[in-house]
């Protein structure tokens, strides 16, 4: 038996009930952490230098990876694919403005809108090739499903 309390605060946390909410929430925060992890130690750590191409393989892979997980929960439903992945790449574009105003030569390598337009038409493009998906599976659906007539 499941017994459910009501911890003082807990209202504020209920929009966390939707997936699509919660999964871009998640993601967000996960590709900011490791975006800026990723700039602290190329900025920061010299005697890692050496291994900058390694180094800047492996984040910008675990990155694209991140980036994918809403891609791949919402592979089927388009809708909670875009609002997901939009929610998840705000909350990587307001922290890339944070760290603009730290790392000052970071917003000469690419803006802050320019970040956003790049992820946004990118998982636009995901969700659009979602939703073509999604129209053809149920295209196939309905045909198979009828039977077929016999012409006389």
């Amino acid at each position: 038996m499941q017994l459910r309390t009501n911890l003082p605060g807990s209202r504020q946390l209920q929009f966390l009930h939707n997936a699509a909410i919660r999964t871009g929430v998640y993601t967000g925060i996960c590709l900011s952490l490791v975006f800026t992890t990723w700039l602290v130690i190329a900025n920061q750590v010299p005697f890692l230098e050496r291994f900058a191409f390694e180094r800047n393989v492996a984040a910008a892979g675990f990155f694209v990876f991140l980036a994918a997980v809403p891609v791949l929960r919402f592979l089927r439903w388009p809708g909670n694919l875009l609002a997901a992945s939009m929610i998840a790449w705000v909350i990587f574009t307001l922290v890339y403005r944070i760290l603009c105003l730290i790392y000052h030569g970071l917003s000469d390598w690419h803006s802050t809108l320019q970040v956003f337009m790049i992820g946004g038409v990118s998982y636009l493009m995901f969700t659009t090739l979602c939703w073509i998906g999604a129209i053809l599976r149920k295209a196939r659906a309905a045909e198979t499903s009828h039977p077929k007539r016999r012409e006389s």
